[in-house]
């Protein structure tokens, strides 16, 4: 369930600031999503998996934190963000 270092170096290539950037809120959100998106792909088969459940619930939240934190200190880069990986509608 956890993501491959070439998916990881991929995705913080594709959403960084600049080459040495791997903490931004930008590359935490596009990671915490696409590991969203693997355990929701997951609870689709294993639908008695409580743990795995949980565990989306804590991401869900961690990923919702940050995009408040986000959307308060820089709107454009969360506007532009939400459009890129498809967030809201």
């Amino acid at each position: 369930m956890a993501l491959t270092l070439n998916q990881k170096t991929t995705i913080v290539s594709e959403y960084c600031r600049d080459e040495a950037d791997t903490g931004s809120p930008e590359v935490q959100i596009a990671l915490l999503t696409s590991r969203i998106t693997e355990i929701n792909d997951h609870l689709q088969t294993n639908k008695k998996d409580h743990a795995a459940r949980l565990g989306l619930v804590k991401l869900v939240g961690k990923r919702n934190r940050l995009l408040q934190y986000l959307s308060r200190t820089k709107p454009e880069v969360y506007r532009d963000l939400i459009k890129r990986l498809g967030l809201r509608k």
